[in-house]
């Protein structure tokens, strides 16, 4: 049987272990105790974030036969089936998969019947935004009537694209993505599971390149511990792992873009590139980057944090920025963001990049050419 990968075999049991989302568990837990459960949930947010966790979590509490609480007890045979996700009355439906009317239509003929064991039959719909329309209305007609026994957690990335009288039958909540000091404390966790040696700037790594998903961070951690073995992981073996992008170079770039270097901006791409680093992971940094740039010049009291910039770099990148005016740093970031879109469908695809480098750096000089005399 193969190993349980960490996002799996570290799933929250309990509403206590669940990290981040603090509203959305008082809510839950406070509906839980005071026996106010809806019969219809959407739990909305970035992937990564819990939705399907809690969802699971909430019908694990609510069919407890011994709960603690609002937690459940997880030595009942209710919450020992569902650890072991052989409950047949929980009903997890990927709706990417089944978009269509029948599969919608043979869900509401089976929730009319009452749970095997259970005492709610609970559906879980991920990605309900991919329902077909007429799938989307034959399920609007079961939320508008449901069964007593039976609650619907709809969990959805894209909660726009979801018919609005969906929305208003179910009880919404909005997730969002965890910050990197809540992602490390649940590294800190698993790593202390594990017996993993690892230093605080490797965790902090992970987590800034988790973008803000527990799954995301949970599986790089486990590409490193498979990587690594036994031994202590370091920082630079993330970096060589994942190929990241180090502040050092996005620095110096960003150097010669400000001094309109435009040959040497140019050789500096090609060089990274023949060393094999990503351009579009060094291109995603350098936005950043500039994004870090351009809320420390509107606000110079407000330490930026999206990259986890150390006091060194914080202060190139005052240095850096000191006779740059806010529309210039706004017509960088406009005019690399368009590139990165571009290289997806250009053959050459760090030819956006070169005429994303000539733009910003020659466009001055460009206008003053065309201009008549």
């Amino acid at each position: 049987m193969a190993n349980l990968v960490l996002y799996r075999r570290y799933r929250p049991q309990t509403f206590g272990e669940f990290i981040g989302q603090e509203y959305v568990i008082k809510t839950i837990t406070n509906a839980i105790l005071s026996k106010q459960v809806s019969h219809a949930y959407l739990f909305s947010g970035p992937r990564g974030s819990g939705k399907t966790t809690l969802a699971r979590l909430l019908a694990k509490a609510v069919n407890c036969e011994s709960p603690i609480g609002f937690e459940p007890c997880n030595k009942c045979s209710s919450c020992l089936e569902m650890n072991q996700q052989r409950a047949v009355d929980l009903i997890e439906i990927d709706a990417a998969t089944h978009t269509g009317i029948d599969d919608v239509r043979e869900l509401r003929d089976g929730i009319h019947f009452v749970p095997s064991k259970l005492k709610y039959k609970v559906f879980i719909i991920d990605e309900c935004h991919q329902l077909s329309k007429a799938a989307a209305n034959a399920l609007l007609k079961t939320l508008e009537e449901p069964p007593g026994h039976t609650i619907f957690i709809l969990a959805t990335t894209e909660a726009y694209k979801m018919i609005p009288t969906i929305i208003s039958r179910c009880q919404r909540f909005d997730f969002r993505k965890l910050t990197i000091p809540e992602i490390i404390k649940k590294m800190e966790f698993i790593c202390k599971k594990e017996k993993v040696k690892i230093g605080k700037e490797a965790l902090n790594l992970i987590a800034q390149n988790a973008r803000g998903s527990f799954r995301d961070a949970e599986s790089l951690l486990d590409q490193v511990l498979t990587l690594c073995g036994d031994r202590e992981i370091t920082i630079q073996d993330i970096k060589d792992l994942l190929g990241l992008v180090e502040i050092g170079q996005v620095a110096e770039f960003t150097d010669l873009i400000i001094k309109k270097e435009t040959a040497k901006a140019i050789e500096f791409l090609n060089e990274i590139s023949n060393r094999g680093l990503d351009l579009q992971e060094f291109i995603k940094t350098f936005v950043n980057y500039q994004r870090e740039a351009l809320v420390l010049k509107i606000d110079p009291t407000r330490n930026p944090g999206n990259l986890g910039l150390t006091k060194e770099e914080l202060e190139k990148l005052a240095m850096q920025i000191q006779n740059l005016k806010e529309q210039e740093i706004y017509r960088i970031l406009e005019t690399f963001l368009t590139a990165l879109n571009k290289m997806k469908y250009s053959p050459i695809p760090q030819l956006p990049l070169e005429l994303a480098i000539v733009e910003v750096t020659e466009k001055e000089d460009r206008d003053k050419r065309l201009l008549p005399p």
